[in-house]
């Protein structure tokens, strides 16, 4: 990994969104997020991630991604497990993808993690993506939260006329966030 270089912070508090749409251009071929204890307002919902060529106008390239996770239950009630989960995917769908599927609303819950974008500014090959989430999950009220490490990449595949990724969206499926994402160049 090269030298990060800090371009942005951005903070919501009871936001819809944090929208990033300026500073991801030609100068770096990897830009780095970091997300540091970001928390939803609603219990249940996802934190999606999606991507933009027009400075945010709207959020629909084309993505085809995956997912798994690590996880295990708070009060050690189940067993630990690692999965593959098929029904978050996407093949080649225009919706964010799922980076935390199932965030906790407990007044102790967040998630923390990293997502690098690569190549943002090449239209002539797809441009990858990956992340790794650390994050609570599950019903505090009906013992089912749990700890969870989510695992995904993608990559977005940019059609002729299309113009460069310069723009990405964290959301929740549902409710607003709270949180700090800071975005880096990688040189």
């Amino acid at each position: 990994m090269g030298i990060p270089t800090l371009i942005s912070t951005s903070t919501a508090s009871d936001s819809s969104s944090i929208d990033i749409t300026s500073g991801i251009d030609s100068t770096y071929d990897e830009y780095m997020f970091v997300i540091t204890a970001l928390r939803t307002g609603n219990q249940g919902v996802n934190l999606m991630i999606s991507f933009s060529g027009d400075g945010g106008s709207n959020y629909t390239y084309p993505q085809t991604t995956t997912i798994f996770q690590a996880y295990h239950q708070e009060d050690d009630s189940g067993t630990a497990s690692v999965g593959y989960q098929a029904s978050h995917d996407i093949a080649q769908g225009t919706a964010g993808h799922r980076l935390v599927p199932d965030a906790s609303d407990a007044a102790d819950a967040s998630m923390s993690g990293i997502i690098n974008l690569y190549t943002p500014s090449n239209t002539t090959y797809v441009n990858h993506w990956c992340a790794r989430m650390s994050h609570h999950g599950g019903d505090v009220d009906d013992s089912t939260n749990y700890a969870a490490d989510s695992f995904s990449a993608g990559y977005l595949n940019l059609t002729t006329g299309q113009a460069d990724i310069d723009a990405v969206k964290f959301a929740a499926s549902g409710g607003n966030i709270y949180g700090t994402i800071q975005m880096y160049g990688i040189a």
